[in-house]
């Protein structure tokens, strides 16, 4: 009876210590479902306006107001593509959104937009390197310090 209790004993440890062992995987982000909605309506948004309608500045204002509200969002780096894009783009003069106003040429100044191009295109780099922009995005910042 001693020995099918130690052997028991044995057995039941034996598993017990590995069940406790094991980790409960936890997501490093807890994403808010309410705010990640909302981003991935303004990322819709943004996509059409980029591909469809080459409105970048209308691409960067969705763009400033996802990572004001939320710099958290999971596609983030989709995000920060299409807005350096964008920046760059504008710096050229191209687009069909042309720049008017006289606040428009400060806030859309041409040096100003390449800094924010290479400020946006870099942080895709580093903080994503998985992501499937990232080549296009080195190949943009390439381009960007060859006109400097």
């Amino acid at each position: 009876m001693k020995k099918a209790f130690l052997i028991f004993s044995f057995i039941f440890l034996t598993f017990a210590s590995s069940a406790l062992a094991q980790k409960q995987i936890v997501p490093q982000v807890q994403r808010d479902p309410i705010l990640e909605a909302d981003a991935k309506h303004n990322l819709e948004v943004a996509r059409q306006y980029f591909k469809l309608k080459k409105a970048y500045k209308a691409v960067l204002m969705r763009f400033e107001e996802t990572f004001a509200a939320y710099p958290e969002f999971s596609k983030m780096d989709e995000f920060l593509y299409y807005a350096g894009m964008s920046s760059y783009y504008l710096s050229q003069n191209k687009g069909k959104q042309k720049i008017v106003s006289e606040e428009e040429k400060k806030k859309f100044a041409p040096e100003k937009l390449r800094e924010d191009a290479t400020a946006y295109l870099s942080q895709l780099v580093e903080k994503y390197p998985q992501s499937s922009y990232k080549n296009e995005a080195e190949k943009a910042l390439k381009e960007i310090q060859s006109k400097k």
